[in-house]
């Protein structure tokens, strides 16, 4: 690599792509939806009927998040964090609706030591290595 090139700034994926299969009329539809200039590309179809169909559960969602102490949102664990909670004999419950991630510079055996389950409802960002080692807490 050139001496010359730097990294600007290192951006964290604030989405998760995933794959939908969709019938070819359906597919058909959406696109003379996109043709006709209703939404800029598929993707943004896709987006939009997505967050219609949670606006309508949008009340169910909130109760759930309720009742199951989730923390909504973005949640970021420091080697700090767990450090802290390994020196004070409390485990950490991961619960969260949203992204949960792990710093980078947490050993498994950090994590192992200070996490006690993972629940994740979106997207867990962490080391492989971590990953692994949380394996059988997470659910």
């Amino acid at each position: 690599m050139a001496d010359n090139v730097y990294e600007l700034r290192s951006k964290a994926a604030d989405s998760e792509k995933i794959t939908v299969n969709l019938g070819f009329i359906d597919l058909g539809r959406m696109d003379l939806l996109v043709r006709d200039g209703f939404y800029a590309n598929r993707a943004d179809f896709i987006r939009m009927a997505i967050r219609n169909r949670l606006e309508r559960h949008e009340e169910v969602v909130r109760e759930s998040v309720v009742r199951r102490r989730l923390t909504l949102g973005l949640s970021h664990y420091t080697r700090k964090d767990l450090e802290a909670a390994c020196d004070a004999g409390a485990p950490i419950h991961i619960q969260v609706l949203g992204l949960a991630s792990i710093a980078g510079d947490v050993t498994p055996e950090l994590a192992r030591a200070a996490i006690a389950s993972v629940e994740v409802l979106g997207a867990f960002q962490a080391s492989p290595a971590v990953k692994a080692a949380l394996s059988d807490r997470m659910s």
